[in-house]
């Protein structure tokens, strides 16, 4: 299996599954010399990790991070850092009933015809566990960018948005609900939406937005290798996301060229920030904000006509634990997957000053 690995600079490559022993990653390309924050990046970990609150899944993992290499009293020393995150209450069991049966809207079927073979147990490699090793690494990358502020929210579950500017919000209030959304009254009603739908066997989806502030003037390389490029890549490897967009977005092809255009001020700042911080593909030194769409998680607890592994048409109805809606796990995901665009760019920048 190919394209394990994120970066050109600062690389990650992650490995193991849902039910395996252990999942794990290897990063390579971090400086030496740099001071680590252990307690920081447990903090990232507990933020994604299962079982945190009573809107996500019930699976219970302390996705304590045990680091292989690469840091000798508590500095890094250049070389590969390599990590490992032991898996402790797997349910195969819970699993077996799709053994030779494929889930609708999961990769279930693309992997036996691409392998000939699956891991059915939560869906192996597949499974948004995985992104646990991108937390760990990103959680390193932010301590790289220590002067980057890099923060993600939920923005919207199903038809409830958030109808203030990021401008107006608070972002300090983002871990104080268990929806993470920083606008009080609207986490309420998300947060009650998300409990109807669970009750219901269902699932819903929703939109995260992250803002990156004080990200230097010269991140990201002209043609293919556009930091916003790299960015939606980077989002759109995450499990279930459906959708990028930066800046105006897909509001921007409404508007005419004399109202998108941001005019500049005598300092190099602009008056307006519709290209969302990016401009050529290279960073300006204004606010980059990026909204991401997750689609409602593959999995209900209601039937559904499915086909099996010898082509028949059949029922299944899911099992174990999973979120009702993946939002709110995935704020820490969104942010560390910046972090490690944002940690390559940076590099790759000092290297060419040099």
């Amino acid at each position: 299996m190919a394209g394990n690995t994120f970066g050109s600079t600062f690389k990650v490559t992650t490995f193991g599954e849902s039910h395996g022993e252990a999942l794990g990653g290897i990063i390579d390309g971090c400086p030496a010399g740099l001071k680590i924050n252990f307690d920081a990046i447990q903090t990232e970990m507990q933020r994604r990790k299962p079982g945190q609150s009573k809107i996500v899944t019930q699976r219970k993992e302390p996705d304590a991070v045990k680091f292989l290499s690469g840091i000798f009293e508590g500095k890094t020393t250049g070389t590969p850092i390599g990590f490992v995150i032991e898996n402790t209450n797997q349910k195969s069991k819970d699993y077996s009933h799709i053994k030779d049966t494929y889930r609708p809207s999961h990769a279930d079927y693309t992997y036996d015809k691409k392998y000939g073979i699956r891991d059915y147990r939560g869906g192996g490699r597949s499974s948004a566990r995985e992104t646990a090793s991108r937390v760990a690494a990103g959680a390193i990358a932010k301590q790289l960018l220590s002067k980057i502020k890099i923060n993600a929210f939920v923005s919207s579950v199903g038809d409830i948005f958030i109808d203030k500017p990021y401008q107006d919000l608070d972002f300090t209030k983002i871990e104080s609900n268990d929806i993470r959304c920083p606008d009080t009254p609207t986490a309420k009603k998300m947060i009650t939406r998300i409990n109807e739908i669970k009750k219901a066997g269902d699932t819903i989806g929703g939109t995260i937005t992250c803002v990156l502030q004080n990200v230097p003037v010269g991140l990201g390389e002209p043609v293919f290798d556009k930091l916003h490029a790299q960015l939606g890549k980077a989002m759109l490897s995450i499990n279930a996301v459906k959708g990028f967009e930066f800046g105006s977005g897909f509001c921007g092809a409404k508007m005419k060229g004399s109202e998108h255009n941001d005019l500049f001020n005598e300092d190099g700042t602009t008056k307006s920030n519709l290209s969302g911080g990016i401009q050529g593909g290279i960073s300006n030194g204004m606010d980059i904000y990026f909204r991401v769409a997750f689609k409602p998680v593959a999995t209900i607890m209601q039937k559904q006509e499915t086909i099996n592994s010898k082509g028949e048409l059949t029922q299944m109805q899911g099992k174990g634990r999973h979120d009702p809606c993946v939002v709110p796990r995935a704020v820490p995901i969104v942010e560390a997957m910046a972090a490690l665009v944002l940690a390559d760019f940076w590099l790759l920048n000092k290297m060419s000053k040099l």
